[in-house]
């Protein structure tokens, strides 16, 4: 499934239908590092000994994907691609709520197929 932005189309996909690659300008990236808040730590500490889903830390989880997201849509316009395909997230914990996550593909420049 592809997302569209006014100029750019983003999948996860190493192709788009109806559309041939012209031209591949290398790996894009987003890279954002999080830390939650003091009120998602403590209403995460105590929503994580009832169990089930932590809102608090999804939150966190959340804004830091669409954050990297966002800034690989920049790089990627940045390097004249009007496509990003083979999209992928990635997410490394430096310190007990210390996030890096990564959003990244590669750029290209593709043509509607005649």
């Amino acid at each position: 499934m592809a997302s569209q932005h006014p100029d750019l189309i983003v999948t996860t996909a190493n192709e788009i239908d109806g559309y041939a690659v012209v031209e591949t300008l290398g790996v894009v990236r987003g890279i954002v590092v999080r830390a939650q808040t003091i009120s998602q730590g403590i209403r995460g500490a105590f929503a994580s000994i009832l169990g089930g889903n932590i809102a608090a830390y999804e939150e966190v989880c959340e804004g830091a994907r669409e954050h990297a997201y966002q800034r690989l849509i920049d790089h990627a316009r940045e390097h004249g691609a009007n496509a990003v395909i083979a999209m992928r997230y990635d997410a490394t914990e430096f310190a007990q709520g210390i996030t890096e996550v990564v959003a990244y593909g590669t750029a290209v420049r593709i043509a509607r197929r005649p």
